[in-house]
């Protein structure tokens, strides 16, 4: 399998503090890699550069063979990188079937002219609306597509966010701690939900989370940081009977 993202030798440095150092790894096509450790082992650190939020201080990221860090922080979404974030963030004021909508701005085809024209708007909108029910129907969402988000059960909204993400059609979606705050039957759920997406869709995930039992079931590869350096890589059977892994963070949560 080819490379989807190289990470080579990354730090990020914030006035002497060091969220990053030195960061090696990559993501192949159609692979699940999770990323753990410690709060403040620098994890959220990189979902911000992979997104073009954060700036690193030195080293290289490539997508598909291109330099990531050229691209503008608004180019990522349409070059095909797709993330969630620890916190929700969904619109209030709109419906679920709309939320999931702003995810697919990317694949709109509209500019700026035939916008103020109104040129083939109408039949774009349309096109994007369906393609974004479509995916709240994968994700069991279809009976709470016209309703407002507020009020909706956690874990309910937590995929909503999902379908957002998905239905822009990324090569690499990065979740960043999906299980935080479901119970251990949606924790559950969601596993099934993350595998299923992972085998139906061409993409790669790159995922943050907590919850080791999740990660352990559904990753492919873990690479662990701690204090923003890498501290192990490899298969989920290897990362769990780690000494320093299980000292630095598996056994700290036992």
């Amino acid at each position: 399998m080819a490379d989807l993202l190289n990470v080579r030798e990354v730090g990020v440095h914030f006035a002497g503090i060091v969220a990053l150092d030195d960061l090696t790894f990559s993501i192949r096509d159609d692979e699940i890699v999770a990323l753990i450790g410690p709060n403040g082992a620098g994890k959220t650190t990189l979902f911000n550069v992979i997104s073009r939020l954060y700036e690193p201080t030195m080293g290289h990221v490539e997508f598909e063979g291109r330099n990531l860090l050229e691209v503008a922080p608004h180019r990522i979404a349409a070059i095909g990188i797709a993330r969630t974030f620890q916190n929700l963030a969904l619109f209030p004021s709109l419906t679920v079937l709309q939320n999931v909508m702003v995810g697919a701005h990317t694949r709109g085809r509209t500019n700026w002219i035939t916008g103020a024209l109104r040129l083939g708007v109408r039949r774009e909108d349309s096109e994007l609306e369906q393609l974004a029910y479509e995916t709240l129907a994968e994700l069991g969402l279809a009976s709470v597509a016209h309703a407002p988000p507020t009020g909706l059960p956690y874990g309910t909204m937590k995929r909503i966010e999902l379908a957002r993400a998905l239905v822009g059609m990324p090569k690499l979606l990065m979740l960043d701690e999906p299980a935080s705050g479901l119970t251990h039957s949606e924790v559950d759920q969601l596993a099934e939900l993350i595998r299923h997406i992972q085998d139906t869709r061409d993409l790669s995930i790159l995922l943050v989370e907590h919850h080791m039992q999740m990660v352990m079931k559904i990753s492919d590869r873990v690479v662990v940081l701690n204090f923003g350096h890498k501290l192990a890589e490899g298969p989920p059977s290897e990362i769990s009977r780690d000494p320093a892994v299980i000292e630095a963070y598996l056994g700290a949560t036992a």
